[in-house]
């Protein structure tokens, strides 16, 4: 069921998350794709980034699950830290399954952020389903939580402030950024 783009008041799966499943084109990217000679060019979202390293430090699992291979979604991944990466993935729901399996981490336990069709078969394996506001309709329609930034744009960056507000961890980040210490 769509929900409102404004957090709600039901954070308990936003707190309890320990596994955060991530689409990579449409969601971490706007999913535009440039081509050069050189390879494939993406642009990601800098506070996308830092999101994902706050989210890190606070014990959650960040995984990202692209339908489609690339270099630079690689790259992207590593200079974040990112533990699972799982690109040109034909079967979402079977790759988020083996990882939970892997990991030990129950749906009730796991989130997951996706913008287009095939990430629907993310929603058999996820306790709610987040969207950026740019995604596609159906996609909308099963999202239990929907971003106001789009993706590429931030969302990622709102789900996991989403998060660590869920977890009370918010308040004690900001104060060591205004400290002058970066978490």
């Amino acid at each position: 069921m769509r929900a409102d783009s404004r957090p709600g008041s039901d954070d308990a799966a936003y707190a309890r998350a320990r596994l955060l499943a991530l689409d990579v084109d449409g969601t971490l990217t706007d999913g535009r794709i440039l081509y050069s000679v050189a390879g494939d060019t993406l642009a990601f979202d800098v506070r996308d980034g830092l999101a994902i390293e706050w989210l890190a430090a606070a014990g959650v699992t960040v995984a990202w699950i692209s339908g489609r291979a690339s270099n630079a979604t690689l790259e992207r991944a590593k200079k974040l830290h990112v533990p699972e990466i799982f690109v040109g993935v034909a079967d979402k729901h079977a790759c988020l399954l083996e990882l939970q399996q892997r990991r030990g981490i129950e749906r009730a336990d796991t989130l997951a952020m996706g913008d287009d069709l095939p990430d629907l078969a993310l929603v058999p394996r996820a306790a709610a389903l987040v969207a950026p506001s740019d995604a596609r309709p159906e996609v909308l329609a099963a999202a239990d939580w929907v971003t106001q930034a789009a993706g590429g744009r931030g969302a990622v960056r709102e789900l996991a402030e989403r998060m660590l507000r869920a977890r009370g961890a918010w308040p004690a980040l900001l104060a060591r950024y205004a400290a002058g210490t970066r978490p």
